[in-house]
C-alpha cells in the first residue's frame, strides 16, 4: 500500500487537470500535495477550495526561483504544466521546455526518484503548431532524462474547472442567441473526462509504473456538434446551432484575435479540430483499474455537479 503522506509535487497543478487531481488525492487520503503554480487567480481558487495543502507561487521557468526547495523530501512529482494557448512561439518555449528542464533539474537535485508526466494526444498528431511541437519536445527532454517515470499522453479533456475546451464553450452559448459551428461540424473527437484521467494517474503513483508511454484516450468516438449538442442539453441553453462556412469561421477567428491577446480559442486550434486525428485506443480501464465514466454521464456531473460545477478557472 502506498504512504499516503508521501510528499507530492503537482508543477501547473492550479490548472484542469491539477484541481481534479487535488481533488481526488485528497479524497483517497493523500495529506502532503505541493501545487506549484504561476497563475494568481487560479491559485488563490485552489487555496480557497484546500486550505490544507500548500499552495505557492511559482514561475517554473526561472530556475533559481524559491520553489526548488519545495522539491526536498519529495517522494514523486506530476508534471502538469503546460502552454495550450497563445499567438506567440515565446511562451510555448518558456513554459513547456524551459520549465520542464527545470523541473527535472530540482528532481535531480533532490534526488526525487518517480515521474508522471502528463503529455498529450497531439505528440501523434499531423496538426503543426506550437503547442504540438512544444510537446512533443517536452516529452522527449523527460523520456531522455534518466528519471523513472511513465508518459500519459491524454487526448482533448472535460470536467471540472474547464476554463478552456468545453468550459468556455458552454459558458459562451449560454451567452449568445447563436452558436456557431465550422462547416458541418463532422469533426471526429475522443474526449476523455478528467476525472477518470486523474484516477488513472493515482494509480500510476500508486503502483509506481514506469517505463512505459500511454495513449489515454476517450473510449467514445464523438463529432465536435455532437459534443456541442449534449453540452447544450445539459446546460439547458436555448441558444440556435448554426453551421457556417470553414473560411467565414476562420475569418472570425484572426478578426477576434486582433482585439484579443489571449484568445480562448485559436485559428491554429481550429486547424488542429479538422485535422482528422484519430488516436490509439488502448483498454485503460483494465490496465489501471478505472471504470470508464460514460460520456453523456460525463457531461452532466461536469455541468451540474453541486460542489464544483459552478467554480471556473481564469485564463
Amino acid at each position: 500500500m502506498p504512504n499516503k503522506s508521501n510528499k507530492i509535487i503537482l508543477p501547473g497543478g492550479a490548472g484542469l487537470v491539477g484541481q481534479n487531481l487535488v481533488a481526488g488525492l485528497r479524497r483517497e487520503g493523500y495529506s502532503n500535495i505541493v501545487v506549484l503554480d504561476k497563475h494568481r487567480g487560479n491559485i488563490e481558487i485552489l487555496r480557497r477550495l484546500h486550505p490544507e495543502i500548500i499552495v505557492q507561487y511559482a514561475d517554473l521557468a526561472e530556475p533559481k526561483g524559491d520553489w526548488v526547495s519545495y522539491f526536498e523530501n519529495a517522494d514523486s512529482v506530476v508534471m502538469l504544466q503546460a502552454q495550450i494557448g497563445d499567438l506567440c512561439l515565446a511562451p510555448f518555449m518558456r513554459n513547456n521546455i524551459t520549465s520542464t528542464k527545470n523541473v527535472l533539474s530540482a528532481m535531480r537535485k533532490y534526488d526525487v526518484k518517480y515521474l508522471v508526466h502528463i503529455s498529450s494526444s497531439v505528440v501523434e498528431s499531423v496538426a503543426n503548431d506550437y503547442y504540438t511541437n512544444t510537446k512533443k519536445e517536452q516529452e522527449q527532454i523527460v523520456l531522455q532524462s534518466g528519471i523513472d517515470c511513465v508518459v500519459l499522453r491524454p487526448t482533448l479533456m472535460f470536467g471540472w474547472f474547464d476554463r478552456k475546451h468545453l468550459g468556455w464553450l458552454s459558458r459562451f452559448m449560454q451567452k449568445v442567441p447563436i452558436f456557431p459551428i465550422p462547416g458541418d461540424g463532422k469533426y471526429m473527437r475522443q474526449p476523455l473526462y478528467a476525472g477518470d484521467f486523474c484516477a488513472i494517474i493515482m494509480n500510476c503513483l500508486e503502483n509506481r509504473i514506469k517505463g512505459k508511454t500511454f495513449n489515454i484516450t476517450g473510449l467514445e468516438k464523438i463529432d465536435y456538434i455532437d459534443i456541442i449538442r449534449e453540452i447544450k442539453h445539459a446546460i439547458k441553453a436555448k441558444s440556435l446551432i448554426l453551421n457556417i462556412p470553414y473560411s467565414f469561421f476562420l475569418v472570425l477567428l484572426k478578426t477576434w484575435a486582433l482585439f484579443d491577446k489571449n484568445p480562448p480559442f485559436t485559428a491554429q486550434q481550429l486547424k488542429a479540430l479538422v485535422a482528422h486525428d484519430e488516436f490509439e485506443v488502448i483498454d485503460w480501464p483494465a490496465i489501471f483499474n478505472v471504470p470508464p465514466t460514460p460520456f453523456a454521464e460525463a457531461i452532466d456531473m461536469t455541468f451540474n455537479d453541486p460542489a464544483y460545477s459552478d467554480i471556473i478557472l481564469e485564463f
